[in-house]
């Protein structure tokens, strides 16, 4: 009975070693057939010959020898315990290609992103450099003498047409960069009077040319300083009272309400816009789709009121980023209202910033005393076109200029010139023999006691938060991007100049 017992059991510890070869066998062909693997050849080899002799042993035990039933469960044990060490190592090497796969997948992830922000820039700048030129010999045109009425309608259609493409543009621009998680909030301090100006310049034109009124109204201290991106909090409100002068026809109301609610956050103030409009309204089933992107109520929306359908999206990622959160009520026919609440930290300067608030000087504002007639600017661009644009705007103001074709040639012409002859210097980014950014380091670096406070402009296409970022890095100024606002431009000079 027993003898029967041992051979069985040595007979199924025969057949698993067996097996557990062949199993081995697969797997280290499997190894050597990847890259990586050739130097452990011999030790993936090795272990062949070891269950080769186990196995040989089990058949000389079960054939010649009278073994005991410990003994034959022992080497069955054996046979089980390696086959569990076979499928473990199988599984860990599974694992590891898994793992290799996904690190593949993320590297390759990592380079489609990279190459997506890099056309995009480049797509970016290539767009807005024919924009610069159309929206600015447009501007020129239009500030002419004597243009007749037909002429001037058509120019300023032109000028809205361009815009409304640039617009587009940056609306694309920022949804990209929200989607690959490159966008970053700027902490910066701001009162609610710099935001209320931000704002307030752009929507209450835009009422005044279309008749409707607007009102803006805040609740608490409006020098209290805040830190955080006012850019982009102006953005959001802008997007939001852009869409309720769009949607609402005269004599139609558009608002914005202001309050501060104090935070149990220590430091902290939670502020509450309340945005409205006597407009058109939406349906309540639209209102959960209106924050997706390129979605519009109706089809005939777009060819009615224009849009992309991405304003809406976009400002409810920034208000995401900024851990607000956004709500919308709207009745058709009657009009829409739209509460935005974010957390902002209050700036640490705050007494300092009020006492400069009650002297009467607001520090982030440009010197009303500053002239900028007489000023002589150095302009670097490589472009024909940019230059004759940028030239005939700084001589609306009276300022006189010098021309560098490259970065090299700016670089060459500061040094050349006598201490405090440039009064600024306007810095295109991308330009042949030398990049601005090179020639801003290198003007900084020259031993001349000007070097180091002549104001540097970058005027470039380049638009991304990085770029800013590399020209401040850079040692420049200020950060304007093309087209150029020439309003924008004259107070970053006085700003600068004072």
């Amino acid at each position: 009975m027993y003898a029967y017992l041992c051979k069985a059991l040595i007979l199924a510890g025969s057949i698993l070693m067996a097996y557990n070869i062949y199993r081995y066998v697969r797997y280290a062909q499997t190894l050597l057939h990847r890259d990586g693997w050739e130097h452990e050849r011999r030790t993936l080899l090795f272990p062949i010959l070891l269950l080769v002799c186990f196995l040989m042993g089990y058949l000389f035990v079960g054939t010649l020898g009278d073994p005991e039933p410990v003994v034959a469960g022992i080497l069955l044990g054996g046979s089980i315990f390696v086959y569990c060490m076979i499928s473990f190592l199988m599984h860990i090497t599974s694992r590891i290609e898994e793992n290799e796969h996904l690190a593949a997948q993320l590297a390759a992830a990592e380079e489609a992103s990279r190459a997506k922000s890099s056309f995009l820039s480049t797509m970016s700048h290539e767009i807005r450099t024919p924009l610069n030129a159309i929206i600015g010999l447009n501007a020129i045109s239009l500030q002419e003498e004597g243009l007749a009425p037909t002429l001037r309608n058509r120019l300023e259609k032109v000028d809205g047409s361009a815009r409304h493409l640039l617009a587009l543009i940056n609306n694309i621009l920022d949804m990209s960069r929200i989607e690959a998680g490159q966008m970053v909030l700027a902490a910066e301090p701001f009162s609610l009077r710099d935001l209320q100006s931000h704002v307030c310049t752009v929507i209450d034109s835009q009422c005044t040319a279309k008749g409707l009124t607007y009102r803006c109204e805040i609740v608490g201290s409006p020098d209290t300083r805040y830190r955080g991106d006012i850019t982009k909090l102006s953005q959001v409100l802008i997007n939001i009272l852009g869409n309720s002068v769009k949607f609402t026809e005269a004599p139609g109301i558009v608002s914005l309400h202001v309050e501060q609610v104090p935070s149990s956050d220590a430091g902290m103030n939670t502020l509450r816009f309340t945005l409205s409009d006597t407009g058109v309204g939406m349906d309540e089933e639209f209102i959960p789709k209106l924050f997706g992107t390129f979605t519009q109520e109706h089809s005939s929306t777009t060819s009615s009121y224009g849009g992309s359908g991405l304003g809406m999206a976009i400002t409810k990622r920034i208000v995401e980023l900024m851990d607000g959160t956004i709500n919308v009520q709207s009745q058709k026919g009657v009009g829409t209202t739209v509460v935005v609440t974010v957390k902002l930290p209050l700036c640490e300067e705050q007494a300092e910033e009020d006492a400069s608030a009650s002297s009467g000087h607001d520090t982030n504002a440009p010197d009303a005393d500053i002239s900028l007639a007489g000023r002589h600017v150095l302009i670097a661009e490589d472009m024909d076109i940019n230059a004759e644009i940028l030239g005939a705007v700084l001589e609306m103001r009276g300022i006189s200029h010098e021309r560098a074709y490259n970065g090299r040639q700016a670089v060459d012409l500061f040094d050349e010139s006598a201490e405090g002859h440039f009064d600024a210097v306007l810095m295109d980014v991308r330009m042949p023999v030398m990049d601005g950014l090179s020639a801003a380091r290198a003007i900084r670096s020259l031993e001349r006691r000007d070097s180091s406070r002549v104001p540097i402009v970058a005027l470039t296409a380049n638009a991304f938060d990085d770029d800013v970022r590399q020209s401040l890095d850079a040692g420049m100024d200020a950060h304007l991007s093309k087209p150029i606002d020439p309003d924008l431009l004259y107070d970053t000079l006085c700003r600068l100049l004072g």
